[in-house]
């Protein structure tokens, strides 16, 4: 073989090879998720999210989670991020944001209008949690119990209107301890119960239910109505100890990016969360409370991309979620 034959066929070669790679980098997408504090739940379902991504894409998807200080902090970043961009927030501020109302008053800008939805996450479920020694069996026991509210969080802030909503505002103590120590100050007698919002199963009520001994108060027709806030069902057997169902109210949360995002990723997404849910729920059972009925919580426009996976995969769509 010649010295020309030689060069030709090893430029042949290095022009195939810079062809593979160039199709393997424009293959891979790459994904931001901002999703919550670090020590947080939702957090750790980002991690879960990102795990998922690589292995049910073959690589192709890589996520890199993202530490937020909260739901605003990230809509909030929606109008200076790319097509990369993920985040977790209610759907309730998404439309406060396109509003200009609320949180949002005075610093309303066009791009919100770009938000779309991709996907329902495990919903910030409410948690009455009472101990098997207050004998407290629904909301009217609580009345000179102590109770663990929090500070500063959602669950916080919904306990002490519901306390409200249904006539114990002022017929409860309310312990000043902090929430991370609710299951200690549980038994020791400290509090006869706390209020927490989070994913379902709850970590610390898991916790407090097979350590302690607790009985989570369900909410009646009535007072789920005075909520304001989706009705919710925890299976039973969810707790140690829980042999019926557990009917509380939950805000839905879901995953958003904006229209910068091309169908392809956001089809990609989807369709990779979807797929690999029931991987995800094996190891971490709240996972197991997302399924197609949580659509109808997503009241604002789903990505284009992430549409075209739900018409192929039988989802019930609204009008105004398209």
């Amino acid at each position: 073989m010649s010295t020309t034959s030689k060069i030709k066929i090893i430029a042949i070669s290095l022009a195939g090879t810079a062809a593979l790679l160039a199709n393997t980098v424009f293959a891979e997408t790459r994904i931001t998720y901002k999703s919550a504090k670090s020590t947080s739940s939702y957090y750790q379902m980002g991690v879960q999210i990102a795990e998922a991504m690589k292995a049910g894409s073959d690589g192709e998807i890589i996520v890199t989670v993202e530490e937020s200080q909260g739901s605003v902090q990230n809509v909030m970043e929606a109008k200076a991020r790319g097509g990369d961009y993920v985040f977790t927030t209610p759907p309730v501020l998404v439309k406060l944001a396109q509003g200009g109302k609320a949180m949002f008053e005075g610093k309303g800008d066009p791009k919100f209008d770009d938000i779309r939805a991709l996907f329902p996450i495990p919903s910030l479920t409410m948690h009455f949690v009472m101990s098997d020694k207050s004998g407290v069996s629904d909301f009217a026991d609580m009345e000179g119990k102590t109770i663990l509210l929090g500070k500063g969080s959602f669950g916080a802030t919904e306990g002490e209107k519901y306390l409200k909503l249904f006539g114990l505002e002022g017929k409860v103590n309310l312990a000043e301890v902090e929430l991370s120590n609710a299951v200690s100050a549980l038994k020791n007698g400290q509090i006869d119960g706390f209020v927490t919002a989070g994913s379902w199963p709850a970590p610390n009520v898991i916790e407090a239910a097979a350590s302690t001994g607790v009985k989570v108060i369900s909410l009646n027709d009535e007072q789920v109505t005075l909520s304001k806030r989706s009705k919710l069902v925890i299976p039973a057997g969810t707790y140690a100890g829980q042999d019926a169902d557990i009917t509380t109210t939950s805000l839905p949360v879901a995953a958003f990016t904006t229209t910068a995002m091309s169908d392809d990723a956001a089809y990609a997404l989807t369709k990779t969360f979807w797929e690999g849910k029931e991987s995800m729920g094996a190891g971490a059972a709240w996972w197991n409370g997302v399924d197609q009925g949580l659509m109808a919580n997503i009241t604002g426009k789903i990505h284009p991309g992430a549409v075209k996976y739900y018409k192929e995969a039988g989802f019930e769509l609204t009008a105004d979620q398209m």
